[in-house]
């Protein structure tokens, strides 16, 4: 396949679906998902409270080539010109050989807050000596992520000052293979909390998943031609702007924006969390 259509902005919506679905060969089905959308019998078994549906445009960024394959891209998004700059972004990194992209392992965090202890450094190097232990109790409650590789794989403990008193946070270092992790996550920090409570004497409030997800990073990097992005002024021009980006908050909040433009609307229209 190949992501570069020339004149694709130009087709009906009809005509660049039959194009993409050329592509990436997808039969009628697929197609009649696409064209129908959701429909009020899913939306009421997904959320509560149902109505209706929220509609949003979704389109395709063209041009990707993403670690030597070519990719459509699909985008949901209510703002115009985003697509458009993708695609011709995408366009312009096709000289200097597209996209390169990197990630770490799929690990995320659970935390148990442990509080009402009276010596809280004391129950930290408690929490740590049963540390095997609690890894063992948290990876007998999931066999099937462990048995592809995933599971509990370190135990970090953190004495936090607050202004109600010093509070002992464990956190379960997770990996979670494909999934989002959420729910392997919660329930593992669940079940350790009565432990947590044993070991440090302590009351255990939040037992939940954290999505300052640190561990789990995905990179990708272009290198983009002078001649194919309109010459050396252009270049410069944009390093410019991206200084003024890191030294003044108010360019950086539009900045970061822009970046996030694209960045939602891919996670949107794949189904993911936005947020």
């Amino acid at each position: 396949m190949t992501s570069r259509i020339p004149g694709f902005y130009k087709l009906p919506p009809n005509e660049r679906l039959k194009a993409v679905a050329e592509q990436v060969a997808v039969g009628s089905e697929e197609i009649s998902q696409v064209e129908r959308g959701l429909v009020l019998d899913q939306a009421e078994k997904m959320v509560e409270n149902v109505i209706g549906m929220f509609q949003v445009p979704l389109g395709i960024a063209t041009n990707f080539v993403i670690d030597g394959q070519e990719v459509l891209i699909p985008m949901a998004t209510e703002e115009p010109s985003v697509i458009a700059a993708a695609s011709n972004g995408a366009r312009m990194a096709r000289g200097g050989g597209g996209f390169l992209t990197s990630s770490t392992g799929p690990v995320m965090r659970a935390q148990i807050q442990a509080t009402g202890i009276d010596d809280p450094f004391a129950a930290r190097q408690a929490i740590l000596l049963h540390k095997d232990e609690l890894m063992a109790m948290a990876n007998e409650l999931d066999p099937m992520l462990v048995k592809y590789g995933g599971g509990v794989k370190d135990i970090e403990v953190y004495v936090i000052d607050s202004r109600l008193g010093p509070m002992v946070v464990t956190h379960l270092i997770v990996d979670c293979r494909d999934a989002m992790g959420a729910n392997a996550v919660n329930t593992m920090a669940e079940a350790l909390a009565p432990r947590i409570e044993q070991i440090t004497g302590g009351r255990v409030y939040l037992r939940i998943i954290s999505n300052l997800a640190d561990l789990r990073l995905a990179r990708a990097k272009a290198v983009f031609r002078a001649e194919d992005i309109g010459g050396p002024e252009v270049v410069d021009g944009i390093i410019l702007a991206a200084e003024l980006a890191v030294v003044d908050s108010y360019r950086a909040a539009t900045h970061n924006k822009g970046i996030m433009n694209g960045v939602t609307a891919v996670v949107l229209a794949t189904g993911n969390d936005t947020r």
